[in-house]
């Protein structure tokens, strides 16, 4: 896979990772100060609740350490096409319920928080397309069993 597609991969995983650990780190901070001092996207709509916040970033976690695998030590075709539809099944749905809340938030801040969900998206798939299209022979395995490592005598 590409270094560009692997780097993207890697991005998308580290505004996961930070999401998340925030999250976990100070689910109440998370909920009145996400994604910064004076854009308020969670507590806008709807009263706090630690378990949800916690889910969600717990969530995002997962979602870091699958697309760092991908990116980082396992580009391999199936992992980067099952692991990018797995990170697209779940943020669609987010997206979509985001495009219903527009009236929460100030111009500026629907363009940050739909224009970042679309960016994602779009480095997922694209990374999707080139492992599509990658030879199958740079990578035969784990299609079949790994090499065996060669013994000298």
């Amino acid at each position: 896979m590409s270094r560009l597609a692997r780097a993207g991969l890697a991005l998308v995983a580290l505004a996961n990772a930070e999401v998340g650990l925030w999250g976990e780190i100070s689910p109440r901070g998370f909920y009145g100060s996400f994604p910064a001092p004076g854009h308020h996207w969670v507590a806008a709509l709807g009263p706090y609740n630690e378990h949800l916040v916690r889910d969600y970033c717990a969530a995002e976690i997962g979602f870091a350490v699958l697309l760092a695998c991908m990116a980082l030590w396992f580009a391999e075709r199936r992992l980067v096409l099952a692991g990018g539809l797995a990170f697209l099944a779940a943020t669609l749905p987010h997206f979509a319920y985001h495009l219903t809340t527009t009236g929460s938030f100030k111009t500026a801040d629907n363009i940050a928080s739909l224009g970042s969900f679309v960016l994602e998206m779009a480095v997922v798939a694209a990374a999707m397309r080139v492992a599509a299209t990658t030879n199958t022979e740079e990578h035969p395995w784990p299609a079949s069993d790994p090499p065996s490592p060669t013994v000298s005598t």
